[in-house]
């Protein structure tokens, strides 16, 4: 697909530049069309159309008078014709059928008149001049074709066989190969007729003519005609047209070898055996050769004709670098011209997926450009360059420098256009992702260790993406990458600050021991619970708490399982211990009945209204379990407005759930918080207790998995 895409992108710039060539002999004689902005204008206008019709018409014949008007007529006509606003009023007046006609010389009025024909050549010539221009409307082609020019263009392109060289019959069929370019121009069936009209053998021949904006318009001819038209690629191959167009990409005419290399491509597109028949021929040195060409566009098709050999097999792709593609196609990705850039994107996209080339490309130079790329707003060239960086990861070599450089923060952080980018963009990081062990994890923690400061926090930032858990205490421990990202919260820089953030969240996620909502944990003792039934119950009480002046009966036994508050607190020498009545000053009843049901029960529903108030008796009454219940409730309220208030609470009661549920949104909602006022200074306050977060849960996740 995207190949094609490529190839009907050169079609249209090769369209453009036909349009160019058709004017450029005619500019200095060029006049101003007239206006068609008004109603007499336009008027005026189809009034001297039709009258040139009218001369066109009655004017076919071999007199000089006639050869004459006839001449005059057309190159009005012709120059009406460079205004696309008039090409339809043109055709409506009747001009295609007597434009037709005089594509061809009339007989001789007598045989004394000789074999000299007045103004031989010019009337056809410009016949086919304006025919031409009729024709960049697709609207007209098939108009044209009916009304019979193709046999007349295709006599014309034989002209010269029986005429003398000369600047006259050079101008002829130079004319009617671009009209037939034209009339064929994305237009399948025209094509056809072309081959059926015998067109194709001519053109053939012609791109040996000794005038080369001959051989460039019959060159042009067949580039239009091979496009998608396999019968008319075979029918090109057939007439030896290959060894010719190889000598033609190595013409020091730009013009030349544009066009021979525009024909090339378009042949090999899609057509595996003639690729094939192409590189026998020896296309592939010339080719090469065109990527150092002053012109762009020659450029630009060569780049693409690589990436389409570079389909064929592995052997050619390495024949490719070989011969040595890579550097130029890489200085092609810095031109300021953005389909050079798409097109060596291209090429180097093919060559990259063979295992062979990758460290190449990447020795040569080709990963910061193709990084660059990224960037672009254009979506192919974004995705040629992703599908070569693609490639360019698979080989281990390949891995730290694309890391060094900051690949996988680019890879990360672009905004690509397209899904299959995307999707590409993901295969790229999976794969990078697959190789971070043994001797590149090896070579990384040397970087991040030796390294300068900005590449050991690329690394750092890296691999916490992409290693595995069980790497991640000695990548962030053992080897200070957790102090590396830590670091990045004191810079200036809020990107930095942003993949800090980034980093840390995808480290805690890759810990299994680090989540938000920690289940709260067994009871060191085992548990006695008398049931729902007994809470406040006077039944077999035999303790009771005064809340609020309200009696709420309780049971020594189970109030001593629970923890260790209780047990101080009626083991101990406190004055509760044989206090028949305790009197509970700092705890609301509906607070102190939620922890009393916990206590009988193992659980209660822990509403926001209370969370905050059970969470300060559950600390009082040290019930762990009961903590977590209320830490793991307040941390599903946790806002961008609340979340430093949050923070002070767990730090309050010691709430390290609670605590570590607001590191996490801390560094999860980095974009909303970097914007407020007082993000620095909360940052600074989290980051000793982020810092002891990140050490316990690594820590503690190395030591689950040697128990397991």
């Amino acid at each position: 697909m995207e190949n094609q895409k490529l190839t009907e992108r050169s079609s249209s710039s090769a369209r453009r530049s036909l349009k160019r060539k058709l004017e450029e002999d005619l500019q200095d004689d060029r006049k101003v069309s007239p206006s068609i902005s008004s109603e007499d204008g336009h008027q005026d206008l189809e009034r001297e159309v039709r009258t040139q019709v009218e001369i066109l018409e009655s004017s076919f014949s071999s007199s000089e008078s006639d050869r004459a008007s006839s001449k005059r007529a057309i190159h009005v006509l012709s120059e009406f014709a460079k205004n696309e606003e008039i090409v339809n009023v043109i055709v409506d007046c009747g001009a295609v059928p007597a434009l037709v006609q005089h594509l061809q010389a009339p007989p001789h009025v007598s045989e004394g008149e000789g074999s000299h024909m007045p103004y031989e050549h010019e009337v056809e010539k410009g016949s086919a001049f304006t025919l031409g221009l009729l024709a960049i409307k697709p609207e007209h082609q098939q108009l044209i074709v009916d009304a019979g020019a193709l046999p007349h263009l295709v006599n014309l392109l034989k002209r010269h066989r029986d005429a003398q060289n000369s600047r006259a019959v050079n101008g002829v069929i130079r004319r009617a190969a671009d009209a037939v370019t034209n009339l064929a121009h994305e237009n399948s069936s025209i094509k056809t007729r072309v081959r059926v009209e015998g067109g194709i053998p001519p053109l053939v021949e012609l791109l040996e003519f000794v005038d080369s904006k001959v051989q460039r318009a019959a060159a042009g001819s067949l580039r239009t005609l091979a496009f998608k038209n396999d019968e008319n690629k075979n029918q090109i191959v057939e007439c030896s047209a290959l060894p010719t167009l190889i000598l033609m990409l190595r013409s020091e005419d730009t013009a030349i070898h544009y066009e021979a290399v525009g024909v090339i491509g378009n042949l090999v597109h899609s057509s595996p055996n003639i690729k094939k028949e192409v590189l026998l021929a020896g296309a592939l040195q010339p080719v090469i050769g065109l990527l150092s060409s002053s012109c762009s566009e020659s450029q630009r098709e060569a780049a693409l004709l690589l990436g389409q050999f570079a389909a064929t097999d592995s052997d050619c792709k390495i024949h490719i670098v070989q011969r040595g593609a890579v550097p130029p196609l890489i200085e092609m990705l810095q031109s300021p011209d953005a389909q050079l850039r798409e097109m060596s994107a291209f090429a180097l996209g093919r060559l990259a997926q063979d295992p062979h080339n990758q460290a190449g490309i990447a020795h040569c130079g080709g990963i910061i450009p193709l990084l660059k790329l990224l960037d672009s707003k254009n979506g192919s060239l974004q995705h040629n360059a992703a599908f070569a960086l693609y490639g360019l990861a698979d080989n281990e070599d390949n891995v730290a420098d694309l890391i060094k450089v900051g690949g996988v923060q680019k890879l990360q952080d672009g905004e690509f256009i397209v899904q299959p980018t995307r999707d590409c963009v993901a295969k790229t990081l999976k794969r990078l992702e697959e190789k971070i062990h043994g001797r590149i994890l090896g070579h990384l923690l040397y970087l991040m260790r030796i390294g300068e400061k900005v590449i050991q926090r690329r690394v750092a930032l890296a691999l916490a993406h992409l290693c595995a858990p069980d790497d991640q205490k000695i990548i962030f421990i053992d080897n200070s990458g957790l102090e590396l990202l830590l670091e990045l919260f004191d810079s200036t820089n809020l990107k930095h600050k942003r993949d800090g953030s980034a980093a840390l969240c995808k480290l805690a996620n890759k810990a299994s021991s680090l989540s938000q909502v920690d289940a709260a944990p067994p009871s060191p003792v085992p548990q006695v619970y008398l049931g729902e039934q007994y809470v406040n119950n006077s039944t077999l009480s035999d303790v009771t708490f005064l809340v609020e002046g309200k009696r709420f009966y309780a049971h020594r036994i189970c109030l001593l399982a629970s923890s260790d508050a209780f047990r101080a607190m009626f083991d101990g020498g406190y004055r509760e211990r044989d206090a028949k009545d305790i009197e509970i000053p700092n705890i609301r009843w509906h607070v102190f009945e939620l922890m009393m049901r916990y206590i009988y029960t193992g659980s209660v529903d822990v509403n926001l209204d209370v969370a905050q108030d059970l969470l300060r008796a559950a600390d009082q009454y040290l019930l762990e379990g009961l903590k977590r219940l209320c830490e793991y409730a307040i941390a599903q309220d946790i806002s961008v407005e609340s979340v430093s208030l949050m923070f002070e609470l767990s730090e309050a009661f010691n709430a390290l759930t609670l605590r570590n549920a607001c590191i996490l949104f801390i560094l999860e909602k980095f974009d909303q918080l970097s914007v407020m006022p007082w993000y620095s200074h909360l940052i600074q306050r989290v980051l000793p207790e982020t810092r002891s977060y990140f050490v316990r849960a690594l820590t503690r996740a190395i030591q689950a998995d040697m128990r397991v």
